[in-house]
């Protein structure tokens, strides 16, 4: 949550710049994220694309790619690791001749895609969640096949035209009609493939794979781990329309079931490169979680360095940290956004809050109000369906701006409403200093270790779910000991 990112200017006219931006990317990228749903748009009639559109959409869209993912991340051991697979699997491809550009993005989130052109994209999360060179080289031999099997430009001949991604609360913010259909999503979605290309590209991949000499059920094994992460991530595990890996691919069982078919025919398991010791060695070190500019997300608050602030959500409620918004949700339907926008040209909150800049503001709930020494306001709106619950807390020229959001609010909203807010502070010297930057440790267990024991020592984690966290994140059984000597990864401050 860096200062640039989250403070907007003057509110009249750049209160959603950045949604903006957004919703203004080309939807011909190609995601195969975690969550999200899919969009695509197209104007051009089947026979009228000329040579070299593939390339020159991927070079277009790149930069605005790189930068609504953070940047790219620098880091020589990742680079390593992705660098020693890409040769092997070009010349294991289908088409040999096809070049590639590939940048890892500084993004926690578990998520790869390609653009027209040879421009894949891996995140350092996806890094993170890999054990071994096999499995990054599954993803990558997935997108490639995406490229080689011209999926993105078929979905452009077809000029499947969709509703735009969403992006959480936006219906309460006055701006763009692209942002005031936004409700609850809380990852930037882009143009998906149909389920048939995802399965297709499954197919190819593993097959690439295998001439590349790697494990061919790497693919299987990683679509495993993105699924049991996935669950995870979910606030409400019992739920079925939870937002996760599935909502813009095939099932993950339909999925797993044409990996594991693929890589049957190409032979028995325990063949291939898996390379586990040299692949975690080199992603030793590597950033974990929240970029430190962005702010930090440590179990159930949200802390940022730099602007001193801090706030915790009340239990049940699953963070997620972007350059626009720290973003929660729960189980029940509630959504949360937050948020900074530039106040100083109000004498007052509350003039700032009648100001316009909210759908449906109920002017009679205007409240003074101030915690822990801030000065506040709080509102309410209802607008489309939604009910909203806003605060505005005033540091300086900075509002920082809560929003709350149910189709069904009762007493336990207004409730989670009101801690949420109360726990707003400002962080003391000692607790800024303290803040660091998480990291992936890469050790070699012990005799005795289990993951219980290994798990004890993890960072930046609720710990009741440290056990769930260091099994998914090294794909261990978490009730089996672990034979001395396997490397494992950590996350550690």
């Amino acid at each position: 949550m860096s200062r640039d990112k989250r403070l907007e200017g003057n509110p009249a006219r750049q209160r959603m710049r950045r949604l903006a931006g957004v919703f203004g990317l080309s939807l011909l990228l190609a995601s195969c994220q975690l969550l999200g749903d899919g969009t695509s748009i197209g104007t051009v009639a089947p026979g009228t694309l000329r040579p070299g559109l593939a390339a020159d959409i991927g070079a277009k869209e790149h930069p605005r790619v790189v930068a609504t993912y953070g940047g790219v991340y620098e880091d020589p051991g990742a680079e390593r690791a992705v660098a020693s697979v890409v040769g092997r699997l070009v010349a294991a491809s289908d088409d040999p001749s096809q070049s590639y550009q590939i940048t890892i993005l500084n993004s926690p989130a578990i998520n790869a895609f390609a653009l027209p052109g040879g421009y894949l994209y891996v995140t350092r999360g996806l890094l993170a969640l890999a054990n071994d060179t096999s499995e990054v080289a599954a993803v990558l031999a997935h997108e490639m096949a995406h490229v080689t099997a011209d999926h993105a430009i078929k979905r452009q001949q077809r000029a499947e035209a969709k509703q735009f991604a969403n992006q959480i609360l936006s219906d309460v913010v006055q701006d763009s009609e692209a942002a005031r259909k936004a409700i609850v999503s809380s990852q930037l979605s882009f143009a998906r493939f149909s389920q048939v290309q995802e399965l297709e590209a499954d197919a190819i991949g593993v097959k690439t794979l295998a001439r590349a000499g790697f494990d061919p059920y790497a693919a299987a094994r990683f679509l495993e781990s993105m699924a049991a992460f996935a669950r995870y991530q979910s606030a409400d595990k019992s739920s079925s329309s939870a937002p996760d890996f599935l909502s813009s691919h095939p099932s993950t069982p339909e999925r797993l079931q044409i990996a594991v078919r693929s890589a049957r025919q190409i032979g028995a398991p325990g063949i291939g490169e898996r390379d586990r010791d040299r692949y975690l060695s080199q992603i030793n070190g590597m950033l974990f979680g929240d970029d430190p500019l962005e702010g930090f997300v440590r179990g159930r608050s949200f802390l940022h360095k730099a602007l001193g602030i801090g706030f915790t959500v009340p239990p049940g409620y699953i963070l997620e940290n972007s350059p626009e918004a720290v973003l929660a949700s729960n189980g029940s339907g509630t959504a949360i956004r937050f948020d900074g926008a530039d106040v100083s040209s109000y004498a007052n909150l509350s003039d700032y809050m009648t100001s316009g800049w909210i759908n449906g503001l109920l002017p009679e709930t205007v409240r003074q109000t101030t915690i822990g020494g801030v000065p506040g306001v709080t509102a309410a709106a209802i607008t489309q369906g939604w009910s909203f619950r806003i605060a505005v807390l005033r540091i300086g020229k900075t509002g920082y701006r809560f929003i709350f959001a149910s189709r069904s609010p009762n007493a336990a909203f207004d409730q989670e409403f009101r801690q949420t807010i109360e726990s707003f502070r400002q962080l003391t010297p000692t607790e800024r200093a303290r803040l660091r930057s998480l990291r992936i440790k890469v050790i070699k267990t012990s005799p005795g270790d289990t993951p219980r024991k290994l798990a004890i020592g993890m960072s930046g984690v609720e710990a009741s779910r440290r056990l769930e966290f260091f099994s998914i994140l090294n794909d261990l059984d978490p009730n089996q000991a672990i034979p001395a000597g396997t490397a494992v990864k950590l996350v550690v401050d």
